[in-house]
């Protein structure tokens, strides 16, 4: 994964954060303010899908092709432990 467009991203997602207070600021209408906030989670979550992807081809990767069984099963429970905290919002 490049760094440099995942952070490219999220100082879009920063931009867009600032909006949304400035919104707020202003009073503007709560179901635009609404739209506005979940624009910007699925921009996180991109961000979230672009790190996971190049951990996977990686991290994951090396640690599957190698010796040690309990570096394979530290990085599958990572995974693992990753998707459950994402269901628990």
């Amino acid at each position: 994964m490049k760094h440099e467009e995942a952070l490219h991203r999220l100082k879009n997602v920063e931009g867009h954060i600032r909006g949304i207070q400035r919104m707020l600021e202003e009073d503007k209408y709560c179901i635009d303010v609404i739209r506005q906030i979940h624009a910007a989670q699925a921009a996180l979550n991109k961000v979230s899908t672009m790190i996971l992807e190049g951990h996977l081809n990686s991290c994951l990767i090396t640690a599957v092709r190698g010796d040690d069984p309990d570096d394979r099963e530290r990085v599958l429970q990572e995974i693992i432990d990753v998707f459950e905290a994402a269901t628990k919002v």
